[in-house]
């Protein structure tokens, strides 16, 4: 046997006539890939050969048992879901099965519609995942010229797909790009990645630049000569040398002092530079990318920021959206972060619960991608072993304050939206009602999450519910 890509059911019973029973139902359901094996000594074997999508499992057979066998499976191919189902109708061993990384766990004799329902959910995740796995490997094989270049930006969205199609573009111009985006988001790979399009031969140089006063930029950027101010022992040739025939990347260019502003804008304007001590102009051909976090047009009205640098800086200009605008970048990047973090740390990479996703998809990630990558990284430091815990995940996501005035303006948001409405001013217990069923349709009907969201505990969260049922009948 050889592994194939197509999503097949595994039916584990030490019962024929079950098996039978089970496979007719799924295939009538419209699925038609359902192996059955009787014996339980013969599943790790098949799992080591076939490519298998989900594993339905009963608990108690001859051999090898079904609690065994889970524990197998979970620890040696956390990406297979597996559905109990077994005439074991007890909370602990239900609780037991949970724990260990079941699926479902479904008590015999099962209702044809439950199991239908239940592989099928199994089968959707599953089929997410691969999609997950398969855009690592060949997102941009058919959207970019230059795919390879692009590669360290994990990415599904359209939204990043457009802008690498117009990194490429501009990257074959010699004019300056500004990169425009929050903390955290990965201007400088997309930097990078327009310096390897470009095809120039001289290297990459990034320089941030905040907190560079006129003089260190100067010495930074340009270098200086032998003598030019005390301790100057030796000549310098400063990071435009090195970026000769590449790229001076210059990030967080909105902090820069004015002084440091006219010389900046004189290099890109004339393309020379003056070292410190010299009255003679060097000329630089390097090419001139920066970034910035803050609003350049804003800083430029207000007289902190030249007006004719930045119409220099942006004649290209590459706007990066934030995390929270292109959740679908979430689950790739998780993988991708789980697979980095669990080799720096030599450890086996970690299954993690089906409501993390809608988990992270709620939270505003003021870090950006950095950000998720530094509470992955931490939930995989302190991860033991089995399905990473969503509670850890939920203390980081659930508890990090709001930005100043994030408050405020959500609650008027919310008395404005019921006002529209209403049209009266709403009362406390409708705003709450309201806060309540935004929050469970951002959580996706996940209590848990929908709780954290509101600051609430989940026996709180629930007690408000079900008093909302009861005044619905």
């Amino acid at each position: 046997m050889t592994k194939n890509d197509s999503l097949s059911i595994l039916l584990v019973d030490d019962e024929q006539h079950i098996l039978l029973s089970s496979e007719s139902l799924l295939r009538f359901s419209g699925i038609r890939e359902v192996k059955t094996i009787d014996d339980s000594r013969q599943v790790l074997p098949l799992l080591d050969k076939e490519l298998v999508s989900v594993i339905v499992l009963d608990l108690f057979m001859p051999y090898v048992s079904g609690r065994e066998l889970l524990s197998s499976i979970s620890r040696d191919y956390p990406h297979i879901p597996v559905i109990v189902m077994t005439a074991a109708d007890e909370v602990e061993m239900a609780v037991d099965c949970m724990k260990v990384g079941a699926f479902d766990y479904l008590v015999k004799p099962v209702e044809n519609a439950r199991l239908v329902s239940s592989v099928k959910r199994a089968l959707e995740i599953c089929s997410l995942k691969k999609q997950v796995t398969q855009l690592g490997e060949h997102l941009l094989s058919n959207q970019v010229k230059h795919p390879s270049a692009f590669a360290p930006i994990i990415s599904a969205s359209p939204k990043m797909s457009s802008i690498f199609q117009y990194c490429e573009v501009v990257a074959e111009s010699r004019q300056p790009v500004i990169i425009i985006g929050a903390t955290g988001v990965g201007k400088e790979l997309v930097a990078k990645a327009i310096h390897k399009v470009s095809g120039l031969r001289g290297k990459f140089v990034p320089v941030n630049v905040a907190g560079l006063d006129d003089n260190m930029f100067s010495d930074t950027l340009f270098g200086h000569r032998k003598g030019a101010f005390t301790g100057a022992d030796q000549a310098r040739g400063g990071l435009i040398a090195q970026a000769a025939g590449g790229t001076l990347f210059l990030d967080e260019i909105g902090d820069l002092t004015e002084g440091s502003q006219v010389k900046l804008l004189r290099l890109l304007q004339e393309q020379e530079y003056y070292q410190v001590g010299s009255d003679i102009p060097l000329v630089s051909d390097a090419r001139i990318i920066a970034a910035t976090n803050r609003d350049l047009r804003e800083l430029t009205a207000n007289g902190k920021f030249r007006n004719d640098l930045y119409f220099r800086l942006c004649t290209h200009q590459v706007h990066i959206p934030p995390l929270r605008e292109r959740l679908e970048d979430i689950p790739l990047l998780l993988e991708y972060f789980l697979e980095e973090a669990s080799i720096a740390m030599k450890k086996k990479k970690p299954a993690y619960p089906d409501e993390l996703i809608t988990l992270l998809s709620t939270y505003d990630f003021p870090g950006n991608v950095r950000e998720l990558k530094a509470i992955v990284f931490d939930a995989v430091t302190r991860h033991r072993f089995g399905v990473l815990p969503l509670e850890r995940f939920r203390e980081l996501v659930g508890t990090r304050p709001s930005p100043p005035g994030v408050g405020s303006l959500l609650a008027k948001t919310v008395v404005d939206a019921l006002k529209g409405v209403l049209h009266r001013l709403p009362k406390v217990r409708e705003v709450e009602d309201y806060l309540i069923e935004e929050a469970m349709k951002q959580a996706k009907g996940n209590q848990g999450i929908a709780a954290s969201l509101l600051g609430f505990t989940r026996q709180t969260l629930n007690k408000r519910l079900q008093k909302a049922k009861g005044k619905q009948k």
